[in-house]
């Protein structure tokens, strides 16, 4: 039997595993697909803005001390700031090379919008360079990346002067429509990247800098590097929609750091039911090819991310559920959880479950089995994609459900436990 099952392999569950497995545990890590991180951007977001706010924030951790007290209902009223900051370092001390650790303060990273993204631990590619002139470049065959208009807007949003280009190469011979990871995988190819940088170079004019769309190469990790060199001046890229190249580069890398610490990953088959006792989880039920599985274990934890990915179901008549275990909600008294204002925060996306200090759900003040722990999108309290703060609190929640389980830290000043707000959620 394994010492722990985690269920999911998005940011929580990868790092959950990859933390207990350094802590010496057998872990088994059941999924059915192969996780989130490569629907994100391949950033680390902490805090990008405060629920209240519209303003991006530069310095994330100053934000947190006293985030109990303003929002009590949110994830970070779990943790004190400092054992957030400890856990985001901890991460990219885990995958040293592919995240670049911050100095306390937010990146702003492009987007091929033209925004500047607001985000904590980026790759190495994702830098802003810093220079007056930009020159932003694009192949014609990708559908989603406008070099104008992300010039256009980058001169706004960055102030910087921007010159959009394109070139004319498929990824792949005879593409009309040639997607991002094509043109990754493309790019690995050193004979590739050398007919790239030349059609770049024949492009751009006097510009300091120049701006991608985020295709810098897949199983290379040095792809833009080598591609700076050849163009003789730094090179960004800007954040596409998903799938996303550094998401998936994420995602390998913290997939080969659990592999080599002995996680074992059962890859497509869902779990579908548990067997419990009155006070604690005694195995869960995987629903292989053919039959059944049992997995039992001394711990779980279960980090399946929330609406979008199915842990949480909303059905016809306005009721909001938990999918495997049942678990109890909370957020799901409001009487608008879903308003026809579009630019408005929804209150149904804080829906999630309330947990203690060692990341189990509660039951009101009790939780519901002692062995299960959750961490990662089902934690209710916050609206991660309006706040860009979903990334950390996966890994925060994570570190701490770990620790939790092995004896290790628990550090806080907040409020004993996580119910959810009460009333309007704007958080």
């Amino acid at each position: 039997m394994t010492d722990t099952v985690v269920i999911g392999a998005g940011l929580a569950g990868l790092s959950a595993a990859i933390r207990l497995a350094q802590q010496g545990q057998t872990v088994t890590l059941l999924t059915f697909g192969i996780g989130g991180i490569q629907l994100g951007q391949g950033s680390v977001d902490v805090l990008g803005y405060a629920p209240d706010s519209d303003q991006p924030v530069t310095h994330p951790f100053d934000e947190l001390p006293g985030f109990a007290a303003k929002h009590p209902g949110h994830p970070y009223a779990l943790f004190d700031a400092a054992a957030v900051k400890a856990a985001v370092d901890w991460l990219a001390g885990v995958v040293p090379a592919v995240l670049v650790a911050g100095d306390g303060e937010n990146h702003l990273v492009p987007t091929a919008l033209g925004a500047m993204r607001p985000t904590y631990l980026v790759q190495p590619s994702m830098v802003w360079p810093g220079k007056a002139s930009l020159a932003v470049v694009g192949p014609r065959q990708i559908k989603d990346f406008y070099p104008e208009l992300c010039a256009a807007n980058l001169a706004k949003t960055a102030g910087v002067t921007a010159t959009g280009y394109h070139i004319d190469l498929p990824a792949r011979p005879g593409e009309v429509d040639s997607f991002p990871v094509n043109y990754a995988k493309a790019l690995d190819d050193p004979a590739y990247l050398d007919h790239f940088a030349d059609l770049v170079k024949a492009q751009v004019k006097a510009e300091e800098a120049i701006c991608l769309p985020a295709i810098l190469g897949l199983a290379q990790p040095d792809v833009a590097a080598r591609l700076a060199a050849k163009l003789g001046r730094p090179v960004v890229e800007a954040l596409l929609p998903p799938p996303s190249v550094p998401g998936m580069r994420l995602n390998e890398a913290l997939t080969q750091v659990a592999l080599s610490l002995g996680v074992r990953v059962v890859l497509g088959s869902k779990v579908t039911g548990f067997q419990a006792s009155t006070q604690r989880l005694e195995s869960v039920t995987l629903h292989e090819a053919g039959h059944d599985q049992a997995w039992a274990a001394d711990n779980f934890v279960y980090t399946p991310g929330g609406f979008e990915s199915g842990a949480l179901r909303l059905d016809s008549y306005g009721t909001v559920s938990e999918t495997v275990f049942g678990l109890p909600l909370t957020g799901t008294d409001q009487p608008d959880l879903i308003t026809g204002d579009y630019w408005n925060d929804q209150a149904l996306f804080a829906v999630g479950v309330g947990v203690d200090q060692a990341m189990r759900p509660l039951d009101g003040a009790k939780p519901v089995y002692e062995n299960l722990h959750v961490a990662g999108g089902l934690l209710a309290g916050a609206i991660r994609w309006a706040e860009k703060s979903g990334d950390a609190i996966a890994v925060a929640s994570a570190v701490q459900a770990a620790d939790a389980i092995t004896g290790g830290p628990v550090t806080k000043s907040a409020p004993a436990t996580n119910q959810g707000k009460k009333g309007k959620t704007n958080a």
